[in-house]
């Protein structure tokens, strides 16, 4: 059994139905882009996450692949429902890809479904893509967990706000998850601690196009196809666009787009040199 994380969007804007007296009512999952006919299956139970974003629960048993689906909400109490036909799925969820191989095979142009062969290939082709953004920014790009038991919030700040509560790493992104009452008015929380990269769409932007150029570029693999622009008459030669350079609109997205999800590294700033005492009040004790 899985989960499926969803962000409701109504009128162009994100909402978030539960405080004004709304509700998320329904996934209902579809064998292809028409959406219509017999659904492949249905979620009804939903739960608010703390952020704002709603997790429905999947039916066991689906087979791995691309559904395409239809959320239903109600974003105020009141409010007419709104039916979102935009959700795209690719089980299965969760796991430590950023991207899925049917991510993978949009960039190449591939007809789904993919073989089993294809699906593990390309799973290669993202992990290694990880690899190399994780090693460039100099930290892992899936957060990691961290329970906190019988701790008191600091005055002043939301319970729901990451510096109530004295985490370990102050100098990485830190979620609050959710948090409990003890017996003593104390909390237990739950953190992530970390660089959730699976929701930042420049990082899984670079993965899915870097991993789909490897696949393409991988000897007899047979992964999508450059443009040709020109033919011998006997067929002996063959000549393909070039690439967009960086920078242009269609190249691929460079490593240097993803600084700003480097890791602060906090250095002790040097002490100005001053004036030898009277002048520059370097002395323990003054006068003045």
């Amino acid at each position: 059994m899985g989960t499926y994380t969803y962000q409701p969007v109504n009128a162009g804007l994100v909402c978030d139905p539960e405080p004004d007296g709304g509700h998320v009512v329904s996934l209902v999952l579809y064998p292809g882009p028409e959406r219509d006919g017999l659904p492949t299956a249905a979620s009804t139970g939903v739960s608010r996450l703390a952020n704002g974003r709603y997790a429905f629960t999947l039916p066991d048993g689906l087979p791995d692949g691309r559904y395409w689906a239809v959320a239903t909400f109600m974003p105020s109490q009141g409010a007419t429902p709104v039916t979102d036909r935009t959700v795209r799925l690719d089980l299965p969820v969760g796991g430590a890809l950023l991207a899925s191989p049917e991510e993978v095979a949009d960039e190449l142009g591939l007809p789904l479904p993919l073989s089993a062969n294809q699906r593990e290939a390309f799973r290669t082709d993202i992990a290694k893509a990880q690899a190399d953004v994780s090693a460039y920014l100099g930290r892992p790009i899936i957060p990691r967990p961290q329970l906190l038991r019988a701790v008191a919030p600091l005055f002043g700040y939301d319970l729901s706000d990451a510096r109530a509560w004295p985490a370990v790493a102050y100098d990485d992104i830190t979620t609050v998850l959710n948090y409990s009452p003890t017996t003593d008015g104390r909390y237990d929380v739950r953190l992530l601690v970390g660089l959730h990269a699976a929701e930042e769409e420049p990082i899984v932007r670079y993965v899915v196009a870097h991993a789909a150029e490897m696949a393409r570029n991988r000897p007899g693999g047979g992964n999508g196809e450059r443009r040709v622009s020109s033919v011998s008459a006997e067929g002996q030669s063959v000549s393909y666009d070039a690439a967009p350079s960086a920078g242009q609109a269609g190249a691929l997205p460079a490593l240097e787009s993803l600084v700003p999800y480097r890791r602060a590294i906090y250095r002790t700033v040097a002490r100005v040199p001053v004036a030898p005492w009277p002048y520059g009040g370097t002395r323990r004790y003054r006068r003045w």
